[in-house]
């Protein structure tokens, strides 16, 4: 079954509810990484919850989420596309350790300097819009809390968030009250004062197994299911990082044949890993030898690393 994103509206139209459960593109991710467990975590979680923002978007482009630290991780960063395909990496400081336990703050902000920086990025091809930059202090003892107090305190958007992680699924529920609309209002029976109260309420009895063991539309009833809910189309997610052989290859095209030959006297073969997916690209001396025999190939974007 594919992983999916899905959205309901409340009858009154004052609040939506969102949920992903994913599998597939989580364990596709994780593939070619090894990440200890507390830092996959937090990477899951941060996943999870670019995918509840950014099916919101209303451009073509990305939402790009990063947490930025000065302990033992350095950076996290995840995107998200208009179309639900993701990719995400983790960046580990040199020579500090990873604590087994370890929370976000210890993790992130260990000398009060972490951040959490929220990019739009539109395709300024198709929108000619300009990227939107927003950076806060990372503050909260958690991912959740964290864009929690973003969406409140820049959006002006009232938002809650439950996530969570593990070596199989990475999941996330998200609440989020919507402006009054103009024009003819629903008939309802209570204010959206009360809605919000009560549908906060209902999903905060949501526990951390629950997100990750049960399929969407189980937590959903079991949630909700006193709410007459309206819901949309779900969408598929799905993981995609754009590295390829092909760009790869590119990429040593572009180094030229002499840097090349140094790295093969050296070590005998050219090892890639891509930054965001940890695929490994090995190419031994035939293969370098052909690089420059053959220079079909597309332009590459520099999500590799030469070892």
């Amino acid at each position: 079954m594919k992983d999916q994103f899905k959205k309901y509206l409340l009858p009154d139209h004052s609040a939506r509810i969102q949920a992903v459960r994913l599998t597939e593109a989580w364990q596709t991710g994780l593939a070619h990484q090894s990440y200890p467990e507390c830092v996959q975590r937090l990477l899951g979680e941060l996943l999870a919850a670019s995918i509840l923002l950014a099916s919101n978007i209303k451009f073509d482009g990305s939402l790009v989420l990063q947490l930025q630290g000065d302990g033992p991780i350095s950076l996290i960063v995840v995107e998200c596309n208009a179309d639900l395909s993701v990719r995400a990496t983790v960046s580990l400081r040199e020579g500090h350790d990873v604590p087994a336990d370890g929370t976000l703050q210890a993790l992130l902000n260990t000398q009060g300097k972490g951040r959490f920086i929220v990019v739009l990025d539109p395709n300024r091809e198709t929108t000619g819009m300009q990227p939107y930059q927003g950076v806060i202090p990372l503050e909260g003892d958690s991912v959740a809390h964290v864009l929690e107090s973003y969406m409140r305190n820049s959006e002006q958007l009232d938002t809650r968030l439950w996530l969570a992680s593990d070596s199989t699924h990475a999941a996330g529920l998200l609440l989020q009250r919507l402006p009054t609309q103009g024009g003819t209002e629903p008939i309802v029976e209570h204010s959206p004062d009360e809605t919000w109260k009560r549908v906060c309420h209902l999903a905060s009895t949501v526990k951390q197994e629950e997100l990750l063991e049960l399929d969407t539309d189980t937590l959903i009833h079991r949630l909700f299911w006193e709410e007459n809910l309206i819901a949309y189309e779900p969408q598929d997610v799905r993981w995609h990082c754009p590295c390829t052989r092909e760009r790869v290859a590119n990429m040593l095209r572009g180094l030229g044949r002499e840097e090349i030959e140094e790295i093969l006297t050296e070590q005998e073969q050219v090892d890639i890993v891509c930054n965001f997916c940890g695929k490994p690209y090995h190419f031994d001396a035939v293969d370098c030898a052909s690089l420059f025999v053959d220079n079909l190939g597309t332009s590459y974007d520099g999500d590799d690393s030469v070892h």
